[in-house]
């Protein structure tokens, strides 16, 4: 059944209305990467609410993402310490913030993708140094502080960057991670599904939750377990 659902829901047309889309909307490599990892970090709560602001970011950006963040043209629009609301539980100045440490590591590294290169060998390492980073930089949660919780948007972010010969994710660092060594990006919905496929017996969101629900869909998906992570999508489809 898993196998089924991978296959069926591992297409193009599973972009529409998912975050993933935006990351196809830029060209080339650099402005992939970078949409991808802004669309990442504000995927969380209503798709209805976070899509539009996501938006609202690649059209501040006017499609030259990386670039966009380089130059610091967030000032222009996110000023530094306004409190007002930007979705939800952030604030315009967290994400003001986020972007500010971002542009350092950009100027630094030259990419997200170099720095992980630097500082990661596998799915979980990567997890480790992508929050490493952005720790204490008062970014309001928008890259998880604590790689023991489940950190799903980052493990989905590594997901689009690894995996390789897919219509949905990108493989731009199918030379840097092993995709045998992904994470499963782990939150109430899939963990709900695991429970119901008996995939899972603990009721928790946390790394080691999703590190044991991987090696349980690696015996599915030997040489891609994260294949899985579209498997679940369609059980939640056809099982609502």
């Amino acid at each position: 059944m898993l196998r089924h659902y991978a296959a069926e829901y591992e297409t193009a047309a599973f972009i529409q209305g998912d975050p993933s889309w935006f990351m196809h909307q830029v060209n080339n490599s650099i402005n992939q990467e970078a949409m991808a990892f802004l669309a990442s970090c504000l995927s969380y709560g209503s798709r209805k609410q976070f899509m539009p602001k996501i938006q609202w970011l690649l059209d501040c950006a006017g499609g030259d993402v990386d670039a966009w963040v380089r130059k610091g043209g967030f000032d222009d629009v996110l000023p530094v310490g306004d409190c007002g609301c930007f979705y939800r539980l952030n604030t315009v100045g967290q994400m003001n913030a986020f972007l500010r440490a971002y542009r350092r590591l950009l100027l630094e590294y030259g990419t997200l993708g170099t720095y992980v290169r630097e500082h990661a060998s596998d799915g979980l390492s990567a997890v480790e140094a992508i929050c490493g980073y952005f720790a204490g930089e008062g970014t309001g949660g928008l890259v998880p502080q604590d790689a023991r919780s489940a950190c799903k948007r980052v493990c989905m972010f590594l997901r689009w960057m690894v995996r390789s010969d897919s219509p949905v994710d990108l493989g731009l660092w199918a030379d840097i991670i092993d995709k045998r060594t992904l994470i499963m990006p782990l939150d109430t919905h899939v963990l709900s599904q695991s429970l119901q496929l008996g995939l899972l017996s603990c009721h928790s969101a946390t790394m080691s939750v999703a590190l044991r629900l991987t090696e349980t869909l690696a015996t599915v998906f030997p040489d891609d377990p994260l294949k899985g992570d579209f498997a679940l999508f369609g059980y939640g489809v056809n099982h609502k």
